[in-house]
């Protein structure tokens, strides 16, 4: 088994800080009693020739919030999940096609707050075997594939800043190819990053 995947259960097992959108502003002040919504994203692993690659997708650039970005399989928790796992692959079926029989849930990391009043419980996974892609029709422009010794390495991350609702926001990135990852999905993927023990 993979020096990665031996650290990642390593991690998901001792567990993980909490984080946030908001973790490189410490001039942010989040209100006290805010209503946060529970979500699950999924972080779907899956073998190759040489390692292990992660799965993400672009989101459509038709969708309100946040089209064309680089995310995780995933939402918010429905009345009809038994819990947040069971949300992640409710969610990964939806979006990405991806069979629940083929998933082994590997753990979760501590939940990550969004800037849209979200709190996303990241389920880490393997998957089992290759599936059929399909994407959600309206919601997923493209499925892709990331080697995973490249998001889990610390030395490619970039903190970069723009501005957002009149101040200055600064945040991770990791990018990859044509793919600018960044937002909660990098923010997730660095808590990740940072919770592996070191060999």
């Amino acid at each position: 088994m993979s020096d990665l995947i031996v650290r990642t259960r390593a991690a998901l097992a001792r567990g993980s800080d909490e984080s946030s959108d908001f973790d490189l502003n410490p001039d942010v002040t989040l209100a006290k009693g805010r209503n946060l919504r529970p979500a699950a994203v999924l972080a779907p692993i899956i073998a190759n020739d040489t390692g292990y690659d992660l799965i993400l997708t672009k989101r459509s650039s038709a969708l309100k919030h946040h089209p064309g970005q680089i995310a995780f399989p995933g939402g918010k928790q429905d009345g009809n999940d038994a819990d947040l796992i069971a949300t992640a692959l409710r969610e990964a079926r939806e979006e990405i096609g991806l069979p629940p029989e083929d998933v082994e849930v590997l753990g979760a990391f501590s939940h990550h707050e969004t800037v849209t009043a979200f709190t996303v419980t990241p389920i880490v996974a393997l998957i089992t075997q290759e599936f059929d892609v399909v994407p959600e029709v309206g919601e997923v422009a493209e499925v892709f594939r990331v080697p995973l010794d490249h998001v889990l390495n610390p030395s490619n991350y970039i903190v970069q800043s723009r501005r957002w609702r009149g101040q200055r926001r600064s945040y991770y990135t990791v990018p990859y190819g044509p793919y600018y990852i960044w937002g909660a999905t990098a923010r997730i993927l660095r808590t990740w990053t940072d919770a592996l023990p070191n060999t």
